[in-house]
């Protein structure tokens, strides 16, 4: 969740290197009636295991990956992209084996054809052994350990052995029931693999009341104490001792752009239980950051920002003071600094949008409150503001660099100031500090004042002046 100390995860399982060819597709062939695409990019990414290992390094962790590549070039690149990522990796090379390679031809912008070049007989012997050797060297000092099983073969009777009885072991995994043994903290299946899980040749039209209806039964199959349940493109469903299953939202993405999502959700998820959080919030962390990804083409990653961006869109934008003050206590538990500034923003201009884009570069969290509409009309005189503060916070809050919107009612805003305690408060425009009437307030609460860039000649009083200058004829046009 981005504390100051950085979450060490361990990741192991089956790894492999997505290959996407890319191009365009106008003609048939004439041997037979087939799409002749026009290869334009190959772009190769982390898949599988590899990938879940991308995604926690880009939400903060550090990260050592245990795996199985071949003696072969596809197992080079895998290994340098890794590096080059900041995973730092301890895969075992294997003579005569193949590295799991994934490739996807996508004619413009359609997934066309998939083919899969890999072993997946199961390790023995020698190799076996030293995968468990380096296994057992990387667990000491992991406060979470990831299992990706996806029948690559990379989890042999002994390999899952050298994984029991850890603190926290979250496996995703295509086949739950061999990790029984394990006793794992959580385990994620996907639906298809909960059906026949519970011995049922399908599931049933309703699968939410099906899975909520069979939710002991998930828990005392995996011996897990948590079970989350994917339900493709509509969220999942979490299952633990005692509690009615727990329901997150996804927004609906076609089939083809959900590639790798489920290995971000498993990264976030991991990371989020391994700080602290409850595996509801888990399991929204989970969910935000899958859906980072499915807007993206070709296996993406989620970063930290791109995450925490997300679930503060989750919980709204607009916020009460009171409510505001509790959501900033929690971003300064994480180690985040929080942006203030404040203004009528009665007609939103370039020269608004222009200083927030600043001051969002300054901070983790940016603050914008907004004065309500009596304290305008106070401030600007007669006929304001134009638009009312609803419509204000709500234009505000569908910027991209801006995370709160929150109203005040006072000339001023060093109530919010007191409660909010910014790490740092802005102002955009032909200010100086000395001209605030706040800045001492910031300072005593130990925060600093900053003047941002100003536009001339962007005003809202200007352009309302030049709305009004307009013949009456436009204003009944």
């Amino acid at each position: 969740m981005g504390t100051e100390k950085a979450v060490n995860a361990v990741v192991v399982g089956d790894v492999m290197l997505d290959s996407w060819l890319l191009g365009s597709a106008k003609r048939l062939a004439q041997e037979a009636p087939v799409p002749v695409m026009s290869l334009e990019a190959t772009e190769d990414a982390p898949g599988g295991a590899a990938n879940t290992a991308a995604n926690l390094v880009a939400l903060g962790a550090r990260v050592r990956l245990v795996g199985v590549v071949g003696d072969d070039d596809c197992g080079d690149k895998l290994v340098r992209s890794l590096r080059l990522l900041g995973v730092e990796t301890d895969l075992l090379t294997v003579p005569g084996r193949r590295t799991s390679h994934k490739w996807r031809l996508v004619a413009s912008g359609q997934l066309t054809a998939r083919f899969d070049e890999e072993d997946l007989d199961l390790l023995s012997g020698e190799a076996e052994r030293d995968l468990v050797e380096r296994l057992a060297a990387a667990l000491p000092g992991a406060d979470v350990v990831v299992a990706c099983d996806y029948g690559g073969g990379v989890f042999t009777p002994a390999v899952r052995r050298a994984l029991t009885g850890l603190p926290l072991l979250v496996v995703d995994a295509h086949a739950v029931a061999p990790w029984r043994e394990c006793g794992p903290a959580a385990v994620l299946p996907n639906y298809a693999e909960v059906v026949r899980l519970l011995g049922h040749t399908d599931g049933t039209a309703d699968r939410l009341a099906y899975l909520t209806s069979c939710s002991d039964r998930l828990l005392e199959l995996t011996g897990a104490g948590i079970v989350v349940t994917t339900l493709d493109g509509e969220g999942t469903l979490l299952h633990r001792g005692g509690r009615r299953p727990y329901r997150t939202y996804a927004q609906p993405a076609p089939h083809h752009m959900a590639t790798g999502a489920g290995d971000t959700y498993t990264a976030a998820f991991a990371l989020w239980l391994a700080d602290g959080a409850t595996p509801e919030e888990a399991a929204e962390a989970g969910q935000a950051a899958a859906g980072v990804v499915v807007r993206r083409q070709g296996t993406a990653v989620c970063t930290r920002y791109e995450l925490l961006r997300a679930l503060r869109r989750q919980e709204g934008a607009v916020q009460s003071a009171e409510r505001l003050a509790q959501l900033l206590d929690e971003h300064r538990r994480r180690g985040e600094r929080v942006v203030f500034t404040n203004g009528c923003f009665d007609v939103l201009h370039r020269g608004h949008v222009s200083y927030l884009e600043q001051a969002g570069q300054l901070g983790d969290v940016l603050v914008v409150a907004v004065n309500s509409d009596a304290s305008v009309a106070r401030l600007k005189g007669p006929g304001r503001p134009v638009n009312p503060c609803e419509d204000r916070m709500s234009v505000l809050a569908a910027l991209n660099d801006v995370d709160y919107v929150t109203e005040f009612d006072e000339d001023t805003p060093e109530r919010l100031l007191r409660m909010i305690r910014p790490e740092l408060y802005v102002k955009g425009g032909d200010y100086t500090p000395e001209m605030l009437a706040e800045a001492a307030l910031v300072r005593s609460l130990g925060g600093e004042v900053r003047v941002l860039d100003y536009l001339p000649d962007r005003s809202t009083t200007a352009i309302i002046g030049r709305l009004r200058s307009l013949p009456d004829r436009l204003d009944s046009a």
